[in-house]
């Protein structure tokens, strides 16, 4: 499993980060961070923070 992001759609809201705090940490520009190694153990709550999102802007690809 991989965790991708539309940057465009991305606008940091940090849902992702409240749900996968483990998975998705935001850097000091505002910019989303993913650490991908974290997520194959994570996918519950990878999955929770990919639907939260409210723009839509994460997605997973097998």
């Amino acid at each position: 499993m991989e965790i991708g992001v539309d940057r465009d759609l991305c606008e940091a809201n940090a849902v992702c980060v409240g749900l996968a705090p483990e998975v998705f940490d935001l850097d000091d520009d505002e910019e989303l961070v993913i650490d991908q190694a974290a997520a194959k153990s994570e996918v519950e709550r990878v999955s929770a923070a990919v639907h939260g999102c409210p723009k839509n802007a994460l997605f997973i690809r097998d």
